[in-house]
């Protein structure tokens, strides 16, 4: 069994699909590790320590060549993979919903596509959820990189002379992510608020001392669809929303926007009218900018000023803690194939419900019924 992990060449991707951790782990399943030269450079992992870890650090061609499992980041041109074997495994997150195309030259090369972020949300599949652990370190950047654009300080100060008072932060949006914020803006003394669509996330925000933000007895406040995933709120629910968010993010600082919904564009939460009516200073942390923004004007990778209000989004907020980010990644890899580990034959087998969920394509068309419904 042969597995091989890549250097990533998407831009501004500098995340790695293995650490010198999981590259022995592996190696005691019985693995034969293959790194590419430089794979580990953008989260500080040098090609010496793959290959004290028991690594063959290769150029490109040769350490896929013969790979029985290709590990990523996000997943290469089916081109980069030729000398995979037939049928080879890529387990890699594919952006199935956008990027159609992709899905399918994976099918007509004849690999099995394993997409990581159509993982299912249930208990035993937890410590393999790549959403979640890039989610949580994101919903960290945001606060931090928030912090960095705003011209004030996070917690109150009381000075010989005078008092700093505490930034006031919104988050928008209460999953991983959002908690994350939540509890990160709290640790640096910011007085915090948040909301949802989902009713069951008030008890949540409370616990970690925020003041929760919700319209009442209004349809559409469950919002919550299979696995734990936000749905579309209906008509209704998202006029009063809007207008409480109107009214409660014009006294913000900093507003941070987590939501997204798998398979759709970013919903749209806050207006540019919205925008305008908060204090010039203020800062707006677009998590979604790379699936068409919840903010409106914003642009990933560029800080754009509007009515005195600075909008921020990366493309890759995960990628700017790239050595931890690489490390909960990687890790979310081995506790998926090992969890499905045949000693006999020497090689990962997976289960229905598992595998099901997660795979893309295989002998040569695309099987996931997410995708051919």
């Amino acid at each position: 069994m042969r597995i091989a992990i890549l250097k990533e060449r998407a831009p501004g991707e500098s995340r790695v699909a293995a650490t010198p951790e999981t590259v022995r782990k592996f190696a005691a399943l019985g693995a034969i590790m293959a790194v590419e030269q430089g794979a580990g450079e953008g989260a500080s992992i040098p090609d010496a320590a793959f290959a004290e870890a028991g690594a063959e650090v290769l150029a490109a061609e040769r350490a896929v060549a013969g790979a029985d499992i290709v590990l990523g980041v996000q997943a290469p041109d089916p081109a980069a993979l030729a000398g995979a074997k037939p049928g080879a495994w890529v387990a890699a997150t594919f952006d199935p919903f956008r990027e159609g195309e992709r899905v399918q030259a994976y099918a007509g090369a004849g690999l099995e596509a394993l997409a990581m972020e159509f993982m299912p949300r249930i208990t035993r599949a937890q410590s393999m959820d790549v959403l979640s652990s890039q989610s949580n370190l994101a919903g960290y950047k945001a606060v931090i990189a928030s912090a960095d654009e705003y011209g004030r300080a996070f917690p109150m100060m009381m000075t010989a002379a005078g008092t700093v008072q505490a930034a006031k932060v919104f988050v928008m949006g209460v999953g991983v992510a959002g908690l994350q914020a939540i509890a990160t803006a709290k640790r640096l003394g910011a007085q915090v608020s948040a909301t949802d669509v989902r009713s069951a996330t008030k008890e949540q925000i409370q616990s970690l001392g925020a003041k929760p933000i919700f319209v009442e007895n209004v349809a559409g406040i469950e919002g919550e669809g299979s696995g734990g995933y936000a749905t579309e709120m209906s008509e209704e629910y998202r006029k009063a929303q809007a207008e409480l968010v109107s009214a409660h993010i014009a006294k913000q600082d900093i507003v941070i926007t987590t939501a997204l919904i798998p398979g759709r564009a970013a919903p749209r939460l806050v207006s540019d009218a919205q925008i305008a009516s908060m204090k010039p200073g203020s800062v707006i942390f677009d998590l979604a900018v790379s699936q068409g923004g919840n903010v409106e004007g914003s642009v990933a990778d560029e800080t754009v000023e509007k009515h005195g209000v600075k909008i921020v989004g990366y493309a890759n907020t995960a990628g700017h803690l790239a050595a931890d980010a690489s490390a909960l990644y990687s890790r979310n890899l081995y506790n998926f194939l090992s969890a499905f580990w045949d000693k006999e034959a020497g090689r990962p087998v997976l289960d229905e419900e598992i595998g099901n969920a997660v795979r893309l394509t295989q002998g040569g068309k695309v099987v996931n019924e997410r995708l051919v419904a």
